[in-house]
């Protein structure tokens, strides 16, 4: 099943099975929110990602609580690389100022937004050498280095990524301060919860904008250039997500699998019966309560007074 899969989806690595769950627990990532009352759920993982080197060895992990919140390959690549590799078509905008030069740009899957797929903006400052800008905390007066990204309703920005900062004492007034050097990469994740980006509709536009705003200031050791704020503007394409070739995905203009898994899920929740007779009546009984639980909440957020 795997094999045709993979071939029909035209994937050129090795894919594993794992029926009984024993690589999942081998792991330790067995989904704990899952019950085996969830007879269909029962043995799934926690959504994630393990970066390994060519020895084995786990160089980086990234783990979410919902499969709603993924990472881009490009971002998978990065932890493997220990650095941003930023691609030639990436959109960018770039400021210069006095030794400074200042990049923003969107980074992972050619800059598309998607439902629950993390993408990076990316800020790069290349300083000339002697000069730095600051991290946090700064005594008040000094400028710390800031992103702000703002976006449509439903994109989520997440906390900055910072690389570790140097020290740097200045004796004249006794203090030590956190600061960056040379070429440092400071990025922003975002992604796009159901409001913006849903597998269970169409897009409501082919494009959103997102701003992003710098802040920060250059110094040397003797001198502090004025503070300095750049804002940079990105047109950003919405793109469908890739769902199986289902009945129950269908009609909600998205981008359907080559393979047909019709077969498969059929296959699935045969092998799931013979496991868990009542699984399956418990499974729907417990999606009708949730599904009246959501119209009654919606119903009630529509016609506040009647609560």
């Amino acid at each position: 099943m795997l094999k045709t899969f993979a071939e029909k989806q035209e994937i050129p690595y090795p894919l594993l099975s794992d029926i009984d769950s024993e690589v999942i627990r081998q792991f330790g990532i067995l989904n704990t929110g899952v019950s085996r009352d969830d007879a269909m759920l029962y043995g799934i993982p926690f959504p994630g990602s393990y970066v390994v080197d060519e020895s084995g060895g786990v160089v980086a992990k990234f783990f979410h609580d919902t499969y709603k919140r993924r990472d881009s390959p490009e971002l998978l690549i990065d932890a493997a690389l220990g650095a941003v590799q930023l691609s030639d078509d990436a959109p960018r905008e770039t400021r210069s100022d006095a030794g400074i030069r200042v990049t923003a740009a969107i980074h992972g899957g050619k800059a598309s937004i998607r439902q629950g797929i993390r993408r990076h903006v990316v800020v790069r400052f290349e300083m000339d050498p002697g000069l730095h800008i600051y991290g946090e905390p700064v005594p008040e007066g000094m400028i710390p280095t800031t992103i702000s990204v703002s976006g449509p309703p439903g994109l989520i920005v997440e906390n900055p990524i910072l690389p570790p900062t140097t020290p740097l004492r200045l004796e004249s007034l006794g203090l030590e301060l956190p600061v960056w050097s040379g070429r440092v990469d400071l990025q922003v994740p975002f992604y796009p919860n159901g409001e913006l980006a849903s597998e269970t509709r169409p897009l409501d536009a082919d494009e959103v904008t997102l701003d992003v705003t710098v802040r920060y200031q250059a110094c040397d050791d003797e001198a502090c250039l004025l503070p300095k704020t750049e804002t940079f503007s990105f047109t950003v394409p919405m793109d469908v997500i890739d769902i199986p070739s289902l009945g129950m995905h269908k009609g909600h203009g998205q981008r359907e699998g080559k393979f047909n898994a019709t077969p498969h899920m059929l296959r699935l929740f045969a092998r799931k019966l013979r496991q868990h007779p009542m699984g399956l009546p418990r499974f729907v009984m417990t999606n009708l309560r949730l599904n009246r639980e959501a119209k009654k909440r919606a119903a009630a957020e529509r016609h506040p007074s009647d609560r």
